[in-house]
């Protein structure tokens, strides 16, 4: 397995308890997430969803909450074609709303760990586009200045 760490940080001129509101209501990420193509909430603390970007695959992984502190930290584990764990933490100042999203996971899929470390480049890639795509999309759905995203 292929394993993988990505840090993601968004800023958006919202307050936190808006910020946490939308990014935790997981079935609607489709609506305003470009790359995510579905997302089922199996129970409060289970979620499955499939994502997709420009490169010409998907991928479907679950997602197990371990521990939610609102509106703070939601910290989970996945299993499926992503293995691994995340962390989506948020912090507010003066009415802005910084977000990060810690994810430490590795590719399931034997295509995907074929070719070894050669392809790690294009997928850290596709990953930073459909983060940023969030990003995007989350600023616009809270009808909010998306101040940086990186």
């Amino acid at each position: 397995m292929a394993a993988y760490r990505f840090l993601s940080t968004w800023l958006l001129d919202a307050p936190i308890d808006r910020v946490w509101a939308v990014i935790h209501d997981a079935e609607r990420w489709p609506i305003w997430w470009p790359g995510v193509q579905a997302t089922e909430v199996l129970t409060p603390d289970r979620w499955r969803s499939t994502w997709r970007s420009v490169l010409p695959y998907s991928l479907t992984f679950e997602f197990d909450i371990l521990r939610r502190e609102e509106p703070y930290l939601l910290e989970g584990r996945a299993s499926g074609e992503l293995s691994g764990t995340g962390r989506w933490r948020l912090f507010e100042a003066r009415g802005q709303t910084a977000s990060t999203w810690d994810w430490e996971v590795g590719t399931t899929a034997p295509w995907m760990n074929a070719l070894g470390p050669l392809p790690r480049p294009v997928f850290a890639w596709n990953h930073d586009r459909v983060m940023r795509g969030g990003a995007t999309g989350l600023a616009r759905e809270l009808g909010v200045e998306l101040l940086a995203a990186g």
